[in-house]
Order: C-alpha cells, then structure tokens, then sequence
C-alpha cells in the first residue's frame, strides 16, 4: 500500500520540511523545533493523502493540492500534541517517541499545537488556486477542526469518562466530531482543491464520515489488543481514563462487526468517484491494521 501512494507521501513530508524548518539566519526557536518534532514523527499521513486522492478523483491536479494536505496534517499533529498533554490524556508516548510534552515540556508543547494551528491557515492559503477555493478550503477546515467539530469532539470525549452506559448514539457523536470530521475534512478539501461539484462535495462527507468512525472503532480494538510498540502509543488508556468504547461496549467481536459495518459504507460512498481503485486499498487496508 505504501508504495502505491510513495510519490505522494514523499511530496507532503518534503512540504512539510521546509514550512517547519528553521530558516537561514532565523533566531533559533524551541517552538519551532517541537512542531518539527511532532510532525516528523512519521504516521500514516492518511489525512492528506485524502485530500491528494480526492482531488484527482475530481479531475484536479493532486500536486496543485498539496498546501490543502500540510495543512491538515499540521491540525491533525496539533490535535495529537494538545491530546496527549497532562490536563488531557496524559499520554507519554505517541508514534513510538516521547510525546511533545515530555520532550519539551507542557509549555512548549502547548504553544507547539498553537503554532500548527495557525500556520496551518497560512499554508492553505499559500495554494496556487482561486481565491474561492482557498476559502471554501479556510471554511471546510475551520468548520470541521473547530468547536463544532474536532474540538467538539474531544471535548464529549472528556465529558464520557467514567461513564460506561453511556448510549452507543452518544460515543458515536463523540467519534463522529472527534474523529470523523477531520477525515471528511480531508476529502473535503480534495474536492475543493479541483472545484468539484456539488455531489462530489456530498459524497465525500459520506465517505470521511463512515471512514472516520470505523478508523475510530478500530483503534478501540487496538487500544485493547495491541502493544505499545505496535500501536506507538500507550495501551489500555481508554480503560485507565473510564471511557466508554465501541470495544468496552460491544465487546471485541461486536466492535470488529461494526467496523466491518461502516468500512462497507465508506466503499459504497467511494463509487461515486471512477478511478478510485487505490483509494478502495487504502479503505480496506486500515480496517486490518496494527498501529
């Protein structure tokens, strides 16, 4: 799989070495380097190969898109920095390395998902495209990183501790927002990137939104069966903190089962789009993954 997309991967990793790195005669900054850190620290880059995939399914050029895909990963990495932090899950370890806050310490850290948050805005706007794409891009990802999104979400994420009958509705709305609106998002921008239509813009939100949740269900699977070398990041924590998961819920098989459920929804979406061969590898690869 990574070597279909390796072009592309290469393309957003180089990008987003140069907006990170310290500029030729430019004061050191602490900041800057935990940013770099965080970013640098590998992943899956699902989020802005979406953006790329969807573009090109929509006629565009994918490297015309590339701004829109740092710019998601930048909010997406800021999200991880903010998340691990002592004040929320109190994480130690994130893709196999000491978490920001443990290599920089929580100040730095916090001011690191500052500032990949806000250049992230800057970079989208850096895209050689029309000026109405750039801002529907600026709407799509304020709207679905925002209060009623992302954030939204991980703050229900916090208000679910300790509360195992919560209804499955609710830790569904909690993965729809926290997790979910990013990767719409993602598809999102990819179809603004190309001027895409108005049902490609529809399609996609049906595609990041079940995409999204079996992505989530699934890393409740892992955060009970994996290890932290395989998972990169610590296990058993949804456990430690008393939030409810589609694993705690359901039980391992009942949580497999509706993952199942919403990756086949994703790849009904997916047939709106022709061309779409690898983006159906990439969706049934990360139902079987193990980090």
């Amino acid at each position: 799989m990574q070597k279909v997309f390796e072009e592309k991967l290469a393309a957003v990793n180089t990008l987003l070495s140069r907006l990170l790195s310290q500029s030729e005669g430019e004061e050191h900054s602490r900041v800057l380097e935990a940013m770099e850190y965080s970013a640098s620290a590998g992943g899956k880059r699902i989020r802005p190969l979406l953006v790329l995939e969807f573009c090109s399914l929509c006629g565009g050029r994918w490297e015309d898109a590339l701004p829109f895909a740092a710019a998601i990963e930048m909010v997406h990495t800021y999200s991880l920095i903010h998340d691990d932090l002592p004040c929320m899950d109190d994480d130690d370890l994130r893709r196999g390395r000491p978490s920001c806050h443990v290599q920089f310490g929580e100040a730095t850290a916090l001011l690191a998902g500052d500032g990949l948050l806000t250049d992230a805005f800057e970079t989208l706007t850096g895209a050689e495209l029309p000026a109405e794409r750039i801002v529907r891009a600026v709407q799509i990802l304020s709207g679905h990183s925002g209060v009623r999104g992302m954030i939204g979400g991980q703050e229900l994420d916090l208000e679910n501790e300790g509360k195992p009958e919560l209804p499955l509705s609710v830790l569904t709305k909690t993965d729809e927002k926290k997790t979910a609106d990013l990767l719409i998002a993602a598809c999102q921008l990819g179809v603004a990137a190309a001027g895409g239509t108005k049902e490609d813009f529809a399609a996609a939100e049906k595609y990041g939104y079940a995409l999204g949740i079996a992505f989530q269900i699934v890393d409740d699977i892992l955060d009970v069966t994996s290890t932290p070398e395989a998972f990169g990041k610590p296990i058993g924590s949804d456990a430690e903190n008393g939030k409810p998961t589609y694993a705690s819920m359901l039980g391992l098989s009942g949580a497999k089962e509706e993952a199942e459920k919403y990756t086949a929804r994703a790849l009904e979406a997916l047939a709106h789009f022709p061309g779409n061969e690898a983006l159906i590898l990439l969706t049934q690869s990360l139902l079987g993954r193990n980090n």
